[in-house]
């Protein structure tokens, strides 16, 4: 059965999900930045995680619908919270993977009563100049309207170079799919990591944490991952663990990696 796509509507606006399982217990997933909303992959991302579903109902949310012309990582994560408020979600085991690891963070740290665990994935508390650099190739790249260039650039580097090449045509042609709404849509959340820094904010953090980074990551780099370390590794229930050889997209490529985030959430 193919699954449908809600929409949560509060008075400031309006953010598309979708849940799957039937699970006693709330699992979110917050994706990371995407050239299409994964929105349109909803049976996947369901067959990607049917491990969880004996235990947990999974909800997975996009960004807003309609976006301001700036949005930060802190405005994403105030609407998301807002989301999960507006649907009474709580005792939430969130998972944020890249750009939703910062949100996931920034939600845990501002709205901790909502939060029972916090697994993040390919993420940091804070974006370097350096690291800025990739994702604004990327807002360029949006901005000449080269949906082709994106997917193939994106993919490079999310990507091991093994993965990239399999899949390579396949992510030239979605870039001919994609749209100028959706192009400028990246654009301006991508923007939203420029200057991003919660690493002041993670003490507020009260629940069990597990960080998930790659050795070979490309767009945060393993440094993300060691910061969160630096910062909440001295806490009994912090956990952090290193893939190498899976690149930035670890959480699509490392065959165990729902088996990992299936055992921190059911302790």
């Amino acid at each position: 059965m193919s699954i449908s796509v809600e929409k949560v509507t509060t008075d400031r606006f309006e953010m598309n999900y979708f849940r799957f399982g039937g699970g006693e217990k709330t699992m979110v997933i917050l994706p990371g930045l995407s050239v299409q909303s994964v929105m349109g992959f909803a049976d996947s991302v369901a067959a990607e995680y049917e491990v969880m579903t004996k235990d947990f109902t999974v909800y997975v949310f996009d960004r807003r619908l309609r976006l301001p012309p700036s949005y930060s990582i802190r405005q994403m994560a105030q609407d998301t919270t807002e989301a999960f408020r507006a649907l009474g979600l709580r005792d939430i085991h969130l998972f944020g993977a890249s750009q939703g690891g910062m949100i996931a963070m920034e939600i845990a740290a501002g709205a901790p009563d909502l939060i029972a665990r916090l697994a993040l994935g390919s993420t940091s508390p804070r974006i370097s100049a350096k690291r800025y650099r990739a994702l604004k190739n990327w807002m360029e790249l949006a901005a000449r309207k080269d949906g082709v260039g994106l997917y193939l650039a994106f993919g490079r580097k999310l990507y091991p170079s093994g993965v990239f090449e399999q899949f390579r045509e396949s992510l030239a042609s979605a870039g001919k799919t994609v749209t100028d709404e959706e192009l400028e849509r990246f654009a301006i959340l991508a923007g939203g990591s420029k200057g991003f820094n919660a690493t002041g904010r993670l003490k507020r953090i009260q629940c069990p944490v597990l960080a998930i980074g790659s050795l070979d990551d490309e767009v945060i780099g393993p440094e993300g991952t060691a910061l969160i370390a630096k910062k909440l590794g001295k806490r009994p229930d912090f956990e952090t663990y290193m893939y190498e050889g899976f690149g930035h997209a670890a959480y699509d490529t490392a065959p165990d990696y729902r088996d990992r985030l299936c055992r921190f959430f059911s302790r």
